[in-house]
């Protein structure tokens, strides 16, 4: 009981959904960072979660920190050295004043970015890069900037490194590139598709016409700096296909490799680490901190077993309806309390349930496609909305809302048709078993009786996506 009065899980839960709620809503406009953090603070201050406990879940996730800080230093040195204004300058002069075809190609340099480089670069750097461009051009930005907030999470799982919650949901276990591609490249373009096409339907009208160019692109030149850094970006995103490609942990590699691009550019411009230093958006990290601790806390409380629960009916499920079932559930969830913290929840929960690792596949689907239907879904939205402020300009909670309800479930409808297709089938329908000696043993052991303390032997069995998709 919490206080004598109310019982532990009850307390955890509200203090979750009100952490989230604040999230969303931003109170007095105070960051996202502060409430995350405060209610982690919550959970500890009445003894919610143990202390080491929630050291535990922070460190858990030291791969997303290394990852994180490494792209956004980059992100924030490709931002000081003008690349991405450059990007978007050559973009603007390829449309010829045309709307819907600068629409396109903002979208398609949204989806290269995001696939080499993470969902979290395209919000932090072309989404202001996109704004610059349009504010010189006196046009409406928020078709084009919307472009680059649901490309972020569109195009995420592309590959591997496209996005931080595949980190954290396969951890040590990302799967190699190859067989990466093999499932997920066609549902990933039918959800990068379908996105484009829902939101040209949706913001017809505003992108009809023409939008003046401003003069002012034609003096958007890349110094030496910004080509090297240029190369840079190059160099960092072969880094992460040959960690993909080889299973390596992408965290450390993306953190020593930024850092060793900055203090290169320093030969040409001094000032870029004290500059990239101040305009990194550190708070994320403690953000993300916050919000393991929380989940640490909610598996406490019942999530975790929730969860495997509904995976373990799921499993009893005809294949195209449990994929569908689970994207759906987890990308809800993931609106609710971050995707993130969910992919963690997924990974444990897959490995709690006994026959489920088939559902990995949609699970994750659902964790990086799924916040598109709303601004606390995923960290690249929360990073896009920070982009905006900084340039002083402010989109609602329901003006995104409005967009991610028709095109966030068009995408992931699509998407989950496409997963049943390119995943394997054969473990989706459950057989009766043969009658091999691991399976005697098995039912040997089921039949055992206890020992004196109450505990039944068992003899573990592999289960897990890894072991299936190889």
């Amino acid at each position: 009981m919490f206080l004598g009065l109310l019982p532990a899980p009850f307390m955890t839960w509200t203090i979750a959904a009100s952490t989230v709620a604040a999230m969303f809503v931003r109170p007095r406009r105070i960051p996202e960072a502060i409430w995350a953090c405060l209610g982690a603070g919550l959970l500890l201050a009445f003894h919610l979660v143990p202390f080491p406990e929630a050291l535990g879940a922070v460190t858990k996730g030291y791969d997303v920190y290394l990852f994180l800080t490494g792209m956004m230093v980059l992100a924030e040195l490709a931002r000081r050295e003008g690349v991405f204004d450059w990007l978007a300058g050559i973009a603007m002069r390829a449309a010829a004043g045309s709307r819907a075809k600068l629409f396109a190609l903002i979208y398609l340099v949204g989806i290269v970015v995001t696939t080499v480089l993470s969902n979290d670069a395209t919000a932090v750097v072309l989404t202001p890069a996109v704004y610059a461009v349009m504010k010189r051009a006196k046009g409406d930005p928020l078709p084009y900037l919307f472009a680059c907030a649901f490309i972020a999470n569109a195009a995420s799982f592309v590959l591997p490194i496209s996005n931080p919650a595949n980190l954290v949901m396969f951890g040590n276990n990302l799967p190699p590139l190859l067989p990466w591609l093999r499932i997920f490249l066609l549902p990933a373009g039918a959800a990068i598709l379908a996105t484009y096409l829902t939101m040209r339907l949706l913001f017809r009208r505003t992108l009809q016409g023409e939008v003046p160019k401003p003069s002012i692109l034609e003096d958007l030149r890349l110094s030496t700096a910004g080509k090297l850094t240029v190369l840079g970006v190059i160099a960092i995103a072969g880094v992460l296909l040959v960690c993909s490609a080889t299973g390596k942990s992408l965290g450390l590699p993306t953190c020593i490799t930024a850092l060793a691009i900055t203090l290169f550019i320093t030969l040409w411009d001094r000032q870029a680490p004290l500059v990239v230093g101040r305009g990194v958006s550190w708070s994320v990290l403690p953000l993300v901190a916050g919000l393991f601790v929380i989940v640490d806390a909610l598996d406490s409380a019942g999530g975790l077993q929730l969860a495997r629960n509904l995976l373990d009916k799921l499993t009893e499920w005809p294949p195209l309806a449990a994929n569908l079932t689970t994207a759906f559930g987890f990308a809800v969830v993931s609106n609710l309390i971050n995707n993130l913290p969910v992919a963690l929840i997924g990974a444990s929960a897959l490995q709690a349930s006994v026959g489920s690792g088939h559902l990995a596949n949609a699970m994750l689907m659902g964790i990086d496609l799924g916040p598109n239907l709303s601004v606390t879904g995923s960290l690249a939205t929360i990073l896009w909305l920070i982009a905006l402020r900084r340039e002083n300009l402010q989109v609602s909670a329901w003006s995104f809302l409005k967009v991610g309800a028709i095109v966030m479930p068009v995408a992931l409808l699509l998407a989950g048709l496409f997963l049943w297709f390119t995943s394997p089938q054969k473990e989706h329908y459950p057989k009766e078993p043969k009658r091999s000696a691991t399976n005697l043993c098995q039912i040997i052991a089921e039949r055992i009786p206890p020992n004196d303390s109450g505990k039944y032997h068992r003899i573990p069995l592999m289960q897990g996506w890894n072991s299936s998709q190889s």
